[in-house]
């Protein structure tokens, strides 16, 4: 039990020093193909010391719902994140963990943060909270399908991790599979999508006809937005763990956690640049519009369901 936990610790600290690079890369990338300099893509780190030194400042109309909301984003994220190791040597916990826990996770935390939205009153609040729930609703039935997929294929007849984990460890080569390529291409927009990314979301605007999930932190300041800027870091790499280790399994068992944590490092890094790359080929979608580009992602995880299953 106690080298478990340890593992779980372990775990916590990785993702929580490595998650705020992949946001810098994105920004990185985007500066450089508009020949700009751009901040450094260590920048997020500075961003959240500065965050944690600043003051708050909190509406008079807010109750505690507003002060709990990003304590409540930030642990469910990161109880997200130790549901699914980095890495197959990190597997060893023995607490039951569960693909569908993840997305309730998730979902426990979004709520809080649209009640928050609304606590104080504010026309944006409320706007954004209502979009941010909006979005959510569409992509989830995407995602479950994407999961029941994965869990069939793997043969195990259910949603565990560690069933799911070991199954891939041999069997590494369905990341090449059809059903593989389908279901990544489709987790790549869900990742679009839950990560308030262009073309669902712009998360360096602060135009009222485009925010969504902006709209819902505008009122935070201090180490309450240092805690959703963290959580949303976060949330970010457990969709790219996800498919890192799920649907790309390669170099997954290797034998030596060093390697395989390096081989994770570089699908992960790969999957930041391709996010990047729509962002810089695709323009904001309006609001109505949303609804299209969910329905696709859906489409192709049905697809990949079918494939799955046809060609076994």
């Amino acid at each position: 039990m106690l080298e478990s936990i340890l593992k779980l610790i372990l775990q916590i600290l990785i993702t929580l020093l490595i998650a705020p690079f992949f946001t810098g890369v994105i920004r990185k990338m985007k500066a450089r193909v508009q020949h700009r300099v751009g901040a450094s893509v260590i920048q997020p780190y500075y961003d959240l010391i500065k965050l944690f030194k600043k003051d708050l400042v909190v509406s008079e109309t807010a109750s505690w719902i507003y002060n709990l909301a990003p304590y409540v984003y930030f642990i469910s994220s990161v109880a997200a994140i130790s549901c699914l190791p980095v890495v197959h040597g990190l597997t060893g916990f023995s607490f039951y963990t569960d693909l569908l826990i993840i997305v309730y996770l998730f979902v426990a935390g979004r709520i809080f943060m649209a009640l928050a939205g609304l606590d104080t009153g504010s026309t944006f609040g409320g706007m954004g909270s209502s979009r941010e729930l909006l979005v959510s609703a569409l992509v989830e039935p995407a995602l479950f399908i994407v999961i029941i997929t994965v869990s069939a294929r793997a043969e195990v007849a259910s949603t565990n991790v560690p069933a799911i984990y070991e199954f891939l460890a041999g069997n590494t080569e369905t990341a090449f599979t059809p059903m593989n390529i389908l279901l990544s291409a489709s987790m790549l927009m869900i990742l679009i999508a839950e990560s308030s990314r262009i073309p669902v979301d712009d998360p360096s605007t602060h135009l009222e006809l485009t925010m969504v999930h902006e709209a819902m932190v505008l009122e935070y300041s201090g180490r309450h937005l240092a805690f959703i800027e963290m959580g949303s870091y976060i949330k970010q790499l457990v969709f790219m763990t996800f498919m890192a280790n799920i649907l790309i399994p390669v170099g997954f068992n290797v034998g030596n956690i060093f390697l395989e944590f390096g081989i994770y490092l570089v699908k992960v890094l790969v999957i930041t640049i391709l996010v990047g790359v729509v962002e810089l080929n695709t323009v904001k979608f309006r609001l109505y519009s949303i609804p299209n580009f969910v329905v696709i992602a859906l489409v192709i995880s049905i697809l990949g369901f079918l494939t799955g299953f046809i060609l076994k």
